[in-house]
């Protein structure tokens, strides 16, 4: 750990907090959950992992900006994010970390430019039809655990979303 900085799990819930607060406020966001490393125990996880699911009219560009926000700076701390996107279908892929799209040789969508922002790499990633209805933890719009929430987890994430939820702050019309 570097001096004066909070261990890198801190962090990095502290950023998923962040990026809940944000992403929670874009129309056609219908939930987000934590799943990967953060959702258990693991003391040094290697990045945040995110679950979004979203309606078929989703602005993805404030999705993709808020996803590459959480991803960069996570990279302060050499570690990463990933945000991974489910539709009522199942899983649909991951946003994309390029800020502008079009076709690209290091690209591993596999229709680039086909719907702006979303990598569609599902021969690379690709989440089980469980895990995307029923992640180990959900924050938003309910939060809900189907695992045992690390205590770090409860303090950093439960706590806090659970006064936006009563505030009425992330709240869609």
């Amino acid at each position: 750990m570097s001096e004066g900085l909070p261990p890198l799990r801190e962090f990095l819930l502290r950023e998923v907090l962040r990026f809940v607060r944000t992403a929670s406020t874009i129309p056609g966001v219908t939930r987000i959950a934590l799943v990967g490393s953060l959702a258990t125990m693991k003391p040094n996880p290697k990045d945040a992992d995110v679950l979004v699911s979203i309606a078929d009219d989703v602005d993805l560009a404030r999705l993709a900006t808020a996803g590459r926000t959480l991803k960069g700076r996570a990279q302060t701390r050499n570690s990463g994010a990933d945000i991974f996107l489910a539709d009522s279908e199942g899983y649909i892929g991951r946003i994309c970390h390029w800020r502008e799209c079009w076709p690209r040789r290091a690209c591993r969508a596999q229709h680039c430019g086909r719907k702006e922002h979303l990598n569609d790499d599902l021969h690379v990633v690709n989440l089980s039809i469980d895990m995307v209805r029923a992640p180990p933890i959900e924050l938003w719009p309910n939060l809900a655990s189907r695992v045992a929430a690390p205590a770090d987890v409860q303090e950093l994430l439960f706590t806090p979303l659970t006064g936006l939820k009563e505030s009425g702050a992330s709240e869609q019309a």
